[in-house]
């Protein structure tokens, strides 16, 4: 057992530091304190844990499963404390309300800056924190209490969750200048895995979406690239490397204008909807519950 239920905050920063660099001295240089002062801390911090957080080795520290362990725990330990810091400070200046969204890039690209901008010209006293994040992820927050409003794809499961309908949007097929299925209106989806895709890298709803379409059709999806976001697809595609399915919103018209084509699929689900949940409407917030049901459309 812990000797002390005590852990000092800065001991775990630096802590921190020390595991991400590796080492004792880089650690010390980037904190701004003594080679000493960081040892012992490290080692008051293994004192107080009753074991033994890394191992000294002659070009620095490996972590132990406890130093890997503690590691997870200090970081989200201290991302809540700054968080709270940050809250407080937003509170002192006249914030009258902070909310925490967390949403998908779909959303974020082609919904979200008009409507949060729209709810927050009549509502100045609150402060959103917005962060992008992978539809599963979201759900995951949203059950956890890390967001207060999730907004998500509609073929992640997400049980337990008061929701409703936020946007519907189409998919496309975005294609290079020149390629065989440019002179098309549309494509149905099988039709076009013959060819080689660009898309987003795992975990992501689009792709997964993608993957089943193409088992159903007892075909193969053809990735040749994974990237992070819809610009960097686009940017693929308009070098040649493949075709892509992306939200119509996020097919800008400077896209267009470098020459790619945005062609309609024909399958049903290439209209989906993304929803906007929250753990309960009735543990929100008047300020969480306020967005909600403006971005829901209650109001």
């Amino acid at each position: 057992m812990p000797r002390s239920s005590h852990y000092d905050l800065q001991s775990l920063r630096v802590f921190i530091v020390v595991a991400e660099l590796g080492s004792l001295t880089k650690a010390a240089e980037r904190t701004c304190l003594t080679l000493s002062a960081v040892s012992k801390r490290m080692t008051d911090l293994e004192h107080s844990i009753d074991c033994t957080l890394m191992l000294r080795q002659p070009r620095g520290i490996e972590l132990t499963a406890a130093g890997k362990g503690l590691l997870a725990h200090a970081r989200q330990v201290v991302e809540r404390v700054n968080r709270m810091a940050n809250e407080m400070s937003d509170y002192a200046a006249g914030v009258r309300g902070h909310v925490r969204v967390w949403a998908n890039t779909s959303s974020v690209i082609q919904f979200l800056p008009h409507d949060v901008q729209a709810f927050l010209s009549g509502n100045p006293g609150v402060k959103i924190s917005l962060e992008e994040r992978l539809s599963d992820e979201i759900v995951a927050a949203i059950r956890n209490g890390d967001a207060d409003i999730g907004i998500f794809a509609d073929n992640v499961l997400s049980p337990g969750i008061d929701k409703a309908i936020y946007r519907e949007d189409k998919l496309v097929l975005l294609v290079p200048a020149g390629h065989p299925l440019a002179a098309l209106e549309e494509v149905a989806f099988a039709d076009t895995l013959d060819f080689e895709y660009v898309g987003l890298n795992e975990g992501s709803s689009l792709l997964a979406r993608l993957l089943d379409a193409a088992f159903s059709a007892d075909r193969v999806l053809k990735l040749r690239i994974q990237v992070h976001s819809f610009d960097g697809i686009c940017r693929m595609i308009e070098h040649g490397l493949g075709i892509g399915v992306l939200p119509e919103g996020a097919v800008r018209p400077e896209i267009l204008a470098a020459g790619l084509r945005a062609v309609k699929l024909t399958d049903a689900w290439a209209h989906r909807a993304l929803w906007i949940g929250t753990l309960s409407r009735e543990t929100l917030s008047p300020e969480a519950l306020r967005l909600y049901d403006f971005m829901s459309g209650h109001i």
